[in-house]
């Protein structure tokens, strides 16, 4: 695959290949954007904080909670004890069963969406450099159009230390 990058020492210089980058009309996604620590404050550090794990969670552990609730009522009810005129389903006792079965629902579904988000288990990016963990901010495109390298080139290199891969 053949990317074209530049290496950055500082967030500023950075963020001026990304802005350089998308007045060329690159597309946001097709930048890409690698660093050992984060930026907060940076706009090409912003676009990857939406996530769906929370609501996820929320919703996992609602069912959770009605499957808990189901699953014990339920139970009590297909095999009634006499328990000596104490009501058959009870919740006190069933307040555990529902809690577990909550907790279950939102932690599986946290680590299935972390997961799933986050793209794990792949193989290395497209575009990467070891100098990115000695703390260079690395900007780049992969695969860049064949009519448009000069000028992703000249956006990148007035920036930091360009660099291509073949």
């Amino acid at each position: 695959m053949k990317a074209v990058y530049a290496l950055h020492d500082d967030a500023d210089a950075a963020q001026r290949s990304v802005n350089g980058l998308k007045a060329l009309g690159i597309e946001e996604r097709d930048i890409a954007v690698m660093s050992s620590v984060p930026l907060a404050g940076h706009a090409f550090f912003e676009r990857d904080k939406k996530s769906v794990v929370s609501l996820a969670a929320v919703l996992a552990g609602a069912a959770g909670c009605a499957g808990g609730v189901a699953l014990t009522s339920l139970t009590q009810l297909s095999w009634p004890l006499n328990t000596g005129g104490m009501p058959i389903v009870s919740i006190w006792p069933n307040l555990i069963i529902i809690f577990e079965m909550t907790m279950l629902s939102a932690i599986l579904a946290t680590v299935v969406t972390l997961f799933a988000t986050s793209g794990l288990p792949r193989r290395l990016p497209a575009i990467y450099d070891p100098e990115v963990s000695n703390g260079k901010i690395l900007i780049g495109v992969a695969d860049p159009p064949a009519d448009r390298l000069p000028d992703i080139e000249r956006a990148l290199g007035g920036n930091g230390e360009l660099r291509r891969t073949d």
